[in-house]
C-alpha cells in the first residue's frame, strides 16, 4: 500500500471513530446503570455532589463506572480498528517514524493485533 494512503487513513477513520466512541459511551452508560442496580439495588447511582450520600458510595460508583467505560471503549475501539484493517489492509492509526525505525533496526515485524 502506498505511503500516502497510509497517512490519509487516520483522517478518514476519525468520523468512524467518533461514531464508535459515541456508541460505546451509550452502551457503557446502560451497562453501568444495570451494574449499579445489581450491586446496590438502587435505580440511581450517587454523583459527586450528592449531599446525602457517603463518600464511600460515591467513590465506589465512580470506580465501577470508570472501569465499565474503559472496558467498553477499548472493546469498541479495537473492534472498529480491526474491521478497518480487514477492509483496507492498513491499521487505522499512523505509526510513529521512531517506532518504525526501531522495528526495522531490530529486524522485527509488526506485532499481532
Amino acid at each position: 500500500m502506498s505511503k500516502s494512503k497510509k497517512n490519509k487513513l487516520p483522517f478518514v477513520y476519525q468520523p468512524i471513530g467518533f461514531v464508535l466512541s459515541w456508541a460505546s459511551g451509550a452502551v457503557a452508560s446502560l451497562a453501568f446503570k444495570q451494574a449499579w442496580k445489581a450491586i446496590r439495588h438502587e435505580d440511581d447511582a450517587p454523583t459527586a455532589l450528592d449531599e446525602d450520600r457517603r463518600l464511600r458510595d460515591i467513590l465506589l460508583a465512580a470506580a465501577i463506572q470508570g472501569a465499565i467505560f474503559a472496558v467498553v471503549r477499548s472493546a469498541v475501539d479495537r473492534t472498529g480498528a480491526k474491521a478497518i484493517a480487514r477492509s483496507t489492509g492498513v491499521w487505522p492509526v499512523a505509526e510513529d517514524k521512531d517506532d518504525e525505525e526501531d522495528r526495522a533496526a531490530k529486524g522485527g515485524k509488526r506485532g499481532r493485533r
